[in-house]
């Protein structure tokens, strides 16, 4: 990816479950790859597309192109692109590093992904919807964390 956008592509931050040591997540690695500008981003499509990457646009959430890389199947990552200053860019990256710094919050937040993916079966949509109170109950602290180290 940094090869295929050098021109575009400012950073890439790994969130997500998977970028919290300990807990319990979903083989499935999410990125947010920072770029410089969404029109810039656009007019790379292709670069991301022969990279194996599926291109969804905004997928219901505004200055945002999500893609997704898949193998036979599987879903292998998750890429929310954003351009640089976008506050879900700290929003995600200060989250993250609440938790890695806070294990025992990171250990609450496994137990409640266990249990909403125990009841919600294959249902994603679902599941992420249940799971957002307590990541909005935490973002706070998580966020005056981030900014205060």
């Amino acid at each position: 990816m940094r090869d295929a956008l050098a021109d575009v592509l400012l950073e890439v931050h790994h969130i997500g479950s998977t970028a919290i040591p300990g807990i319990v997540a979903k083989p499935v690695v999410d990125l947010i790859p920072v770029v410089r500008d969404l029109p810039r981003l656009d007019a790379a499509r292709r670069k991301i597309e022969t990279l194996g990457y599926a291109w969804w646009g905004e997928y219901g959430i505004a200055e945002r192109r999500f893609c997704t890389l898949d193998d036979g199947g599987q879903r292998l990552v998750n890429a929310h692109f954003y351009a640089g200053g976008n506050p879900e860019i700290e929003r995600h990256v200060a989250f993250r590093d609440y938790l890695r710094a806070h294990p025992e919050v990171a250990r609450e937040y496994e137990a409640l992904k266990v249990r909403l993916a125990a009841q919600s079966g294959n249902d994603v949509n679902t599941y992420a919807d249940e799971k957002t109170p307590w990541i909005r109950s935490v973002e706070s602290a998580a966020i005056y964390f981030y900014r205060s180290r």
